[in-house]
């Protein structure tokens, strides 16, 4: 059997997590950020958030649209199981205040590396 056989015949065999097709895939994208939007007011209830309504969902959709390059379907399921269970231990409180309020630091800038950078910004 040539090689090129045996490498289309274990593509063929990779089965899909959970999606059929990008269609499905997208729907449940669409879906859970429904239900993240649905869960915000309690989040910031729940968790005393020092963010409003609007920051929150800035957030909300900033998460999404970070991933939104990504076009295998297997990898979109992953990230849609992933989501999943951060939303389902956000809404039992099995998070900190601390974990929720990590996401405002990803989106700013690095901290400088070199001497003058530090220097300029007051850093140490």
């Amino acid at each position: 059997m040539p090689l090129n056989d045996v490498f289309q015949q274990s593509i063929r065999q990779v089965r899909p997590i959970l999606s059929a097709d990008h269609q499905e895939a997208r729907q449940k994208v669409i879906s859970l950020y429904k239900s993240w939007y649905r869960q915000i007011p309690l989040i910031m209830h729940e968790y005393d958030m020092p963010k409003s309504f609007e920051q929150c969902r800035d957030k909300l959709r900033e998460m999404f649209i970070k991933n939104q390059g990504v076009t295998d379907v297997r990898v979109i399921d992953m990230l849609v199981v992933k989501g999943q269970m951060e939303l389902k231990e956000v809404a039992a409180r099995w998070k900190l205040k601390s974990h929720i309020m990590r996401y405002w630091n990803e989106s700013q800038e690095p901290k400088p590396t070199d001497f003058l950078s530090k220097f300029y910004r007051g850093h140490d």
